[in-house]
């Protein structure tokens, strides 16, 4: 009977580079949510406002009685992501919730973090996966109506006369998307439930703009809006895209507001991310 030489040996397989874990994470996570048919779905009716503004841009640009109220216009791309506002909701509520909550109901952090797997990449890999979801409905259907009403038109008159306009898809895209991400994210390090998390964003995005709106009724003023997480991102969004802004407060103030949400909640990953939790 052979003996077989068990002493230390060399590692013969190949050596991945530190810091790509991260994109592990992200891929599985991203095919593991592909796979459910109503998500799917929802997707699909994500683009049917995409589908309604390009049908208004090629009627604008063939049917010169309809150019007069359906051509493009900045304030039209910003009403645009008005309405996938909403689906970004949606989206971030069902990808996000238990993106980390589920790992943590099943013990899965040690797991993760007993690895060379630094907390870093482990958030982010979490975040790319919801990010990744979010910017299908945002900023690539914005990038892509762009392109629509430059092919329609025949030429670049729109984007040579609005030159502001792609940079302000991009960045109030990423803007949106980044804030619900990081908030969602820091929900769901915070409980073992992904149902709950869902609630408690749903309850922190509807309720903080509720009490904007009892405050506005009782002060007959709109300068409190940096109250809310919905109205922050309205009033950034006209600045953006060179519009009058909605609200009486200072942009610069719902800039700040945003600025402190993204960091509370980098501050709250920092603490809830851990392989092994501390009791005090």
């Amino acid at each position: 009977m052979p003996i077989h030489d068990q002493s230390y040996r060399h590692y013969g397989g190949r050596r991945e580079p530190q810091g790509r874990a991260w994109i592990v994470i992200a891929l599985a996570g991203i095919r593991n949510i592909i796979r459910k048919r109503l998500f799917i779905g929802l997707l699909l009716m994500a683009w049917v406002p995409f589908v309604v503004y390009a049908v208004q841009f090629y009627l604008a640009a063939t049917i010169p009685q309809a150019s007069a109220f359906l051509a493009p216009t900045a304030e039209r791309f910003r009403s645009f992501f008005e309405w996938q506002g909403l689906f970004v909701f949606f989206i971030t509520v069902w990808v996000g919730a238990g993106l980390i909550a589920n790992d943590r109901r099943a013990n899965a952090l040690q797991i993760y973090l007993s690895k060379p797997l630094a907390r870093s990449e482990y958030v982010a890999g979490k975040l790319m996966i919801l990010v990744s979801f979010l910017l299908l409905v945002t900023w690539v259907p914005g990038m892509l109506l762009l392109v629509l009403q430059v092919a329609f038109a025949g030429n670049f008159t729109f984007v040579r006369t609005n030159p502001f306009v792609i940079p302000a898809i991009t960045l109030y895209s990423f803007l949106q998307v980044l804030v619900a991400s990081f908030t969602m994210l820091a929900l769901s390090s915070l409980s073992k439930s992904g149902r709950y998390v869902a609630i408690l964003y749903a309850a922190a995005v509807l309720f903080s703009h509720a009490v904007f709106g009892v405050v506005s009724l009782v002060t007959r003023s709109t300068s409190l809006s940096w109250l809310s997480f919905l109205a922050n991102l309205s009033q950034v969004g006209d600045v953006v895209f060179r519009l009058r802004p909605h609200y009486a407060t200072p942009w610069p103030v719902s800039v700040l507001a945003i600025i402190v949400l993204i960091a509370v909640s980098i501050l709250i990953l920092e603490r809830r991310v851990r392989g092994v939790e501390v009791v005090r």
